[in-house]
């Protein structure tokens, strides 16, 4: 049990959830190992409890372990799980099946995958009330309207009958919750319920369940591995390292005194403005990020970019002509010069992403776009393709998704010397290994990185071959597109710490976009804000972190989660 919820000062019944000695075996091509050992937790009703840790250390197996929903190569070796008096893994499938979304209940980490994406969301949340409430009929109906309205879709009358597509991020997660509360549950199991969220919507939904929670005395067990976010809303804390929690102990406790190695290491590389010029891997002292006065010259920038606005076509009739355009960037104008860090920061929609495509003219043959983009002095958009071609040796994006931006079916090797090949023609195919070989060993990757395809990686190695085959072509400019925001702390720190030692060895300017605060008061020199569409702010990373002029940045500065 876990030691910092003393059970003499609690009666039992308060405990809703009791996890002891649970253990999980995966079968591997390697043999069998065990995901979860010996784990020992309990929740208590109204209480929320995180369970923290990084990728692969067994938390979301633990979550399906809950609920019986283990992977055909997993299964449960020893352990109870008792709700209430209740031994859950005693229980046959079809007893399960009533439990399972009705007393507990699990939020998943990606509601894109876990909607039915052919069945309107309102018959989503009416299954749920049909197989464990009383509800029927016209009255489930009602009662998914009521459940739509109380996480916060609005006319939800006349949405419960969209379609999962037809909702944002932020709403698909509102849906999910709202389908696994809908029957009342004693227990939800919330699995990385914020992670592509931006700050705002996070907060809103945060917000969301510490409401329904002191409102229906809910225990919720919070998976994450963003610390931040545990500290703001959770009371007691575990910590996993393969699949063995390494401390427990209320969240006061954990932040402030941190008693194992591993997670004063998660807390020491979590990113923030005090700890600029030092690495959050190793907490030396580097070379200083800058308050951008030594990063911005006088002279000429590398990139200007004036009055760039981009418009979608929207079509309609039998013929599809184009019948209007939706502005999705309008009129953003900015310079970055040689060794400089400037964050384009914004919501989920703001178009922060579509300036950057704009910029790689990798949206020509979708978009209108019109303004003037100078790269190096040279006109990015009235360049022809063989103009284009050269100029693109001086730009370069890393995507946010590594495991979408590299092709599967090659290896890494191909994968980094096509780009080489491509815009480097004049080098031949020693050369083209030798360079190959050195940005490997710059990354931090291992020579037999080439040879081996992208599904034999992580996710942080994967991204690391991402900024490789952009750095091939040693470009002056390299825009960095949400590149951390699916990568766990320790991760995260590390691909920060190579970036900023090839700034300072390459001089590189770097666009960097994402909603992560953290990194943008650690990394950035200037911030420039964008809110629908347009650059509403944009100063010294300071100054916008201190003294936010505009409203749009002062509520993003306020639903930053921190330590």
């Amino acid at each position: 049990m876990s030691q910092a919820i003393a059970t003499s000062r609690l009666d039992q019944n308060d405990w809703v959830l009791q996890i002891e000695k649970l253990s999980v075996q995966l079968q591997t091509e390697a043999g069998v190992h065990n995901a979860v050992h010996l784990l020992d937790l309990a929740l208590r009703r109204g209480e929320t409890f995180a369970l923290v840790g990084e990728s692969g250390c067994g938390k979301s197996m633990t979550a399906m372990a809950l609920l019986r929903l283990l992977p055909e190569a997993a299964r449960i070796s020893s352990g109870t799980v008792r709700l209430g008096s209740t031994d859950l893994n005693q229980l046959s499938e079809s007893r399960m099946r009533v439990v399972r979304g009705g007393q507990l209940a699990m939020v998943f980490q990606e509601p894109a995958t876990s909607l039915n994406p052919v069945m309107p969301v309102g018959r989503q949340i009416v299954e749920t009330l049909l197989a464990h409430t009383s509800y029927r009929g016209q009255a489930a109906r009602k009662r998914a309207i009521y459940w739509m309205n109380r996480v916060g879709i609005h006319e939800a009358e006349k949405r419960i009958n969209d379609y999962p597509f037809q909702f944002s991020g932020g709403q698909k997660q509102r849906i999910m919750i709202a389908i696994a509360l809908a029957a009342e549950p004693e227990v939800l199991v919330a699995d990385e319920p914020t992670t592509a969220l931006d700050v705002t919507v996070q907060g809103q939904i945060l917000h969301l369940l510490a409401d329904i929670q002191q409102e229906m005395g809910l225990a919720i067990l919070l998976i994450t591995h963003d610390l931040a976010i545990v500290k703001k809303v959770a009371r007691y804390v575990a910590l996993m390292k393969q699949g063995e929690i390494v401390e427990t102990g209320s969240v006061d406790s954990f932040f402030e005194n941190p008693r194992h190695a591993y997670a004063r290491q998660l807390i020491n590389a979590i990113p923030a403005y005090e700890k600029r010029g030092r690495s959050l891997v190793t907490g030396q002292r580097v070379v200083e990020s800058g308050d951008g006065s030594n990063a911005r010259s006088t002279g000429t920038p590398v990139l200007q970019v004036r009055n760039l606005s981009v418009a979608y076509p929207q079509r309609g009739g039998l013929l599809r002509r184009v019948l209007a355009y939706k502005p999705i960037v309008e009129d953003v104008s900015f310079d970055l010069h040689a060794g400089e860090t400037l964050a384009l920061l914004g919501e989920s929609g703001c178009g922060k992403t579509t300036t950057a495509k704009a910029l790689m003219r990798l949206l020509d043959q979708q978009a209108r776009i019109q303004g003037e983009v100078l790269l190096a002095g040279k006109s990015l958009f009235s360049a022809n393709r063989r103009q284009l071609r050269i100029l693109r040796q001086s730009m370069q994006i890393v995507f946010q998704d590594p495991y979408a931006s590299l092709d599967p079916r090659m290896v890494v090797g191909d994968i980094l010397e096509e780009g080489v090949a491509a815009l480097r023609p004049e080098l031949d195919k020693t050369q083209r290994a030798n360079r190959i070989r050195n940005l490997l060993d710059r990354v931090g990757l291992p020579a037999n990185t080439v040879t081996r395809y992208p599904h034999e990686f992580s996710g942080g190695q994967r991204q690391r071959i991402a900024i490789a085959r952009a750095l091939a072509v040693e470009p002056k400019v390299l825009i960095c597109d949400e590149p951390t925001s699916a990568l766990d702390v320790s991760v995260q720190a590390q691909i920060l710490e190579l970036l900023q030692t090839l700034q300072n060895e390459l001089e590189m300017a770097y666009l960097f976009i994402t909603h992560n605060f953290g990194v943008v008061e650690y990394l950035s020199d200037r911030i420039a804000i964008m809110d629908g569409g347009k650059l509403v702010e944009m100063n010294d990373a300071a100054l916008v972190l201190q003294q936010p002029q505009h409203a749009q940045t002062q509520r993003l500065l306020a639903a930053v989660p921190r330590l």
